[in-house]
């Protein structure tokens, strides 16, 4: 390896020092110091180290923990048979863990939280497959003497280390934080489903805006919508797809409760026979094997054209669209469970029953109330994503930028 090959893409300010190449034998030494019997913090290794959730003790009644290993502040800990999928970390703990942990002890040359992003970097991950012992991967450990082999680049100056470290916690820090509120936006989402909805059996629902008493009506589903469909266009004509234009929505497309571009586009000589549907209307995936676990729906944003496992759903005078997507957001188990077809070689539902299908509906305005309140819920819910991706990108940018 050059020197120049030893000097990561982007660094701080100050430094300028070549990295250097040390065996991770010269920086750790294995500790093996037990525990007495008695209650200690138990901590879990997954892609960092935690409180586990519930104690040993309490997860296998009666077992003791004298067998198992100290963790102190600082310590390197790796699942020895996990280690390829990066379970590894620096503790930020004084604890215990199961004997099937390795804990690798620093010595003064190491900051640890450096280490910890250090030991998951992808080319890392490879080499411990490859010095690991064992027939698979299922059965491959990594001890300690094979991890102490491994050669690593590193900053000779601890300082330089602590800023990269600590960079990185803050920037977790910040993504878990983005996480916690995206968490909290979807909870509360599916909670404010469950209440602004009429239960099964009941006509009004838990809660409603201020000025609304009516229950609720009774109606059927091909009362208020009208419906359609489409078809693949022959994919043997290239004339059909090349430098196409037109939104083709298959069921591969519908993943969000809002669509506005397709993985595939169709020239207008592909949609000649196919309706190009407005935006407002809504598209449900009928046939898929997505269909063993939810039922998608989404309201286009654009207009559309569809292939022959999507529905169309086009709300009509009374019915508001974006009231009528959350319904199928609110109802989504209820409505699989009800029409989804069993016995079928791939997962489908019935649409001609969703057709007649009853629904409760309030008024319009109410409808209209509702789904504007669930639309700005749903934008704030994609504010976050998107943050949050942004967040994890940057991150890993910056490992791939920041490390050799």
């Amino acid at each position: 390896m050059t020197e120049q090959a030893k000097v990561p893409a982007i660094r701080f300010a100050g430094f300028t020092d070549p990295w250097e190449q040390r065996k991770l034998g010269e920086l750790f030494e294995e500790s093996d110091e037990r525990a007495s019997d008695r209650e200690i913090l138990s901590v879990s290794v997954a892609n960092g180290i935690y409180p586990a959730s519930e104690s040993d003790r309490e997860t296998n009644p009666g077992a003791s923990l004298a067998n198992y290993k100290i963790v102190h502040f600082g310590d390197v800990v790796y699942n020895s048979m996990r280690m390829w999928q990066g379970a590894v970390d620096a503790s930020r703990y004084d604890g215990i863990v199961s004997p099937a942990y390795v804990v690798a002890r620093p010595n003064s040359e190491v900051y640890a939280r450096f280490f910890a992003r250090l030991l998951r970097q992808p080319m890392l991950l490879k080499q411990y497959q490859q010095v690991s012992q064992g027939n698979s991967k299922d059965t491959q450990v990594l001890k300690f003497d094979d991890f102490a082999s491994i050669g690593i680049s590193m900053p000779a100056s601890e300082n330089e280390q602590r800023r990269i470290g600590g960079f990185f916690d803050r920037l977790d820090s910040l993504i878990t934080l983005h996480q916690r509120k995206y968490d909290k936006l979807v909870i509360f989402k599916k909670s404010m489903l469950e209440k602004m909805f009429p239960k099964d059996g009941e006509s009004v629902p838990e809660i409603r805006f201020a000025g609304f008493t009516d229950p609720w009506e009774q109606r059927k589903l091909s009362e208020v919508a009208t419906f359609g469909g489409g078809h693949t266009p022959p994919m043997a004509d290239p004339d059909n797809y090349e430098d196409g234009y037109v939104l083709w929505v298959t069921s591969q497309d519908v993943k969000s409760n809002y669509l506005d571009r397709t993985t595939t586009q169709i020239t207008e000589k592909g949609a000649k026979e196919l309706t190009l549907y407005p935006a407002g209307s809504l598209v449900m995936v009928t046939r898929s094997g997505i269909l063993r676990h939810t039922l998608p729906v989404a309201e286009l944003r654009k207009p559309s054209t569809v292939n022959q496992d999507i529905r169309v759903i086009l709300p009509q005078g009374e019915c508001c669209g974006e009231w009528l997507l959350q319904f199928f957001i609110s109802h989504n188990k209820e409505l699989l469970l009800e029409f989804g077809k069993t016995g079928t070689t791939v997962e489908s539902v019935d649409f001609g029953k969703i057709k007649d299908m009853l629904l409760y509906m309030p008024s319009t305005v109410e409808q209209q109330q509702i789904g504007d309140f669930f639309a700005k819920l749903d934008s704030l819910i994609t504010l976050h994503q998107r943050k949050l991706e942004l967040l994890q990108n940057i991150k890993k940018s910056l490992l791939d930028k920041m490390f050799v």
